[in-house]
């Protein structure tokens, strides 16, 4: 499933905007179903609001009851086909909805698609007229089920004398808010008949030269010839070639870099095919860079050179969008990530994006590709059925990013209960199954349980884990940070001998919140919570240690709730937007990582190098 690319043979006609929109509040969520809303406008069969297309709708409007709603929603538009397409494959896609999704034209289903975060598409012209205006109607239904990714549970309550009849609540399994809708962009685009239909490239390196290893695979009629040709970034053409498949040589190659590491990072080259079948011509081509990813011991290299993973953890929401996709937050987020010093980011907890990964491409950040396999803590989150969906997204994820440089480590997984026995033979196929649809890549989970009972760490490559140390558990006691994490790293290491990153570490703090000697929530708290952490990070970093990821870079949202602490047990997280999380600490750090030379604490406020001038108060 290529991502839609204009062309001198493809075009492309986005379809958002202002959509009709209504939430189903029948009790049973059916009525649309049942009264067949498909069948004509929305308008037509109630009443209707207009909702932004892409965005989540949780938090558009101002009714309660819409921003926590669970079940179907319906949105409806008209559209128009060029009679220039008559002649022509037209593809409908959708980038991202969340999460089960079935779609209609012109009252007719054409296509369903279980799972958020990911494109689906389908061909439609025999449902489409070419001579007058279209009906396009979407449902969404944001439930989450034991099966689904993530997971969750729906709970009814059935006590008349506390809850109304048919009263309901959806139990998340995970910290953040379930937003929901279409999220991403729809579009209507054109092909030729015999086209492109996908491109697979992987790359090696030998001596000064790339080596571009290519497939091609073309729905197209026999006979249709390919022909290939690769660009430089000045649209030079530098290596050609003919046929579905084979290997390419380009002398003198620029690799892809982070832009941490050369001076000249994030180099792309384009890959430009050509599929000729008798009338038809189609061309289509594909950003891609020239690098290596591989795993030692105790290493993470990028290019046969180590890499240290010195990020952030992320969430993709923001205010009024939700998870909508936003151009003007996406450069922002890399301007930050670039102010920051950050390297690295993760796609925690779901994957994000295509035009988020464009911009890591381009810009020379690295990514942790994530599945949403969040929150799977319970026994029937491990079924057959829930294993074959997770096979089937991990397929979906794959198949989209596959060809980007950016991406350097498939994360199948976040948080598991990979304590529990079950979670053996379940993360073995799951890993297992990238790693044969996709070896140029490394493969991890993310775990928070101890190396003590681990059944699923001896699958991946790198061993990633999440920490708090003073938070979660003895809290307020930074004295204990530094001998507690050291000790669980090198445990972790020796049991399994693999590279380690930490993939989540911090403390909550509220701009702005001060106290002499430093207690939770305040800056100076998160000064010196981070400054223990960074105290052992950098004994490891020489050693096993390849990367080291803030949580979290910026506001999201979670589910409401009260925060208990009880024990070392963390109780539900509160509705809040978390604070930017160390902004000004992890950019200090970056400049210590960078230039060592730097007087001066590297994890508090008291730089006194020419480099770096820390802000007075947290970026909020």
């Amino acid at each position: 499933m290529l991502y839609p690319r204009e062309s001198e043979s493809r075009q492309i006609n986005e379809l958002n905007g202002m959509w009709d929109f209504r939430a189903d509040m029948s009790p049973s969520r059916n009525m649309g179903f049942d009264k067949q809303w498909f069948a004509g406008r929305l308008r037509q069969s109630g009443p209707v609001i207009p909702m932004p297309v892409p965005s989540s709708f949780n938090d558009i409007t101002q009714d309660k009851q819409l921003r926590d709603f669970v079940g179907w929603v319906w949105y409806d538009r008209e559209f128009f086909v060029s009679s220039d397409w008559m002649n022509k494959r037209v593809v409908l896609r959708i980038d991202s909805a969340h999460y089960n999704t079935i779609v209609w034209i012109n009252s007719k289903q054409v296509m369903s698609h279980v799972g958020g975060h990911l494109p689906f598409e389908a061909q439609v012209n025999s449902y489409v007229n070419f001579k007058g205006p279209n009906l396009i109607t979407v449902a969404v239904n944001n439930t989450l089920t034991p099966t689904t990714l993530p997971p969750g549970t729906i709970k009814y309550q059935n006590d008349p004398n506390r809850y109304p009849p048919g009263y309901f609540v959806q139990n998340l399994q995970f910290d953040f808010f379930n937003y929901a809708g279409i999220h991403r962009s729809v579009r209507v685009y054109a092909t030729p008949n015999n086209y492109v239909d996908d491109i697979t490239i992987t790359t090696t390196v030998s001596g000064a030269n790339g080596m571009v290893n290519y497939t091609v695979v073309p729905a197209a009629a026999s006979g249709a010839t390919v022909a290939v040709v690769i660009e430089d970034a000045n649209g030079q053409q530098v290596a050609s070639g003919s046929g579905v498949s084979g290997k390419l040589t380009v002398s003198n190659a620029k690799l892809w870099w982070p832009y941490t590491m050369s001076s000249t990072p994030a180099y792309l080259y384009t890959f430009k095919v050509t599929l000729t079948s008798g009338s038809d011509t189609d061309i289509y081509r594909l950003p891609f860079g020239i690098r290596t990813v591989s795993v030692t011991s105790k290493q993470l290299l990028i290019n046969g050179k180590p890499f240290y993973c010195h990020g952030v953890a992320k969430h993709e929401d923001s205010d009024i969008r939700g998870k909508g996709l936003d151009f003007a937050l996406i450069a922002k987020d890399f301007n930050m990530l670039k102010w920051l010093g950050a390297n690295c980011f993760r796609t925690s907890h779901y994957p994000y994006a295509e035009e988020i990964l464009d911009q890591a491409d381009r810009q020379g950040v690295a990514i942790i590709d994530e599945s949403p396999g969040v929150g799977i803590t319970q026994d029937d989150n491990f079924s057959n059925a829930s294993l074959a969906h997770h096979l089937e997204v991990m397929e979906e994820l794959v198949r989209r990013d596959k060809n980007r440089p950016a991406v350097i480590i498939w994360s199948v997984a976040n948080e598991p209960a990979s304590n529990k026995p079950i979670a053996g033979p379940y993360f073995k196929a799951v890993i297992g199954h990238t790693r044969d649809l996709d070896p140029s890549r490394p493969v991890v989970y993310v775990n928070n349980k101890g190396y003590e009972t681990e059944y699923a760490a001896q699958y991946v490559d790198i061993v990633c884990v999440n920490q708090y140390y003073g938070w979660y558990s003895d809290t307020g006691h930074t004295e204990v940070i530094g001998l507690q994490l050291r000790h669980n790293l090198r445990s972790w290491y020796q049991k399994f001998g693999k590279p380690m990153i930490v993939t989540e570490y911090g403390a909550d703090t509220i701009p702005g919140l001060h106290r002499d000697p430093s207690f939770v929530f305040t800056e100076e708290y998160q000064r010196d919570f981070m400054g223990e952490y960074h105290k052992v990070f950098d004994q490891l970093r020489g050693d096993f240690l390849v990367g080291e990821m803030v949580w979290n870079f910026a506001d999201f949202l979670t589910d409401q709730g009260i925060t208990r602490v009880v024990g070392n047990k963390k109780g539900v997280l509160t509705r809040q937007r978390q604070p930017k999380a160390a902004a000004f600490l992890l950019r200090e750090r970056y400049y210590y990582l960078m230039n060592q030379t730097l007087p001066g604490s590297h994890y508090g406020y008291q730089y006194g190098g020419p480099k770096c001038q820390a802000p007075s108060v947290i970026i909020n």
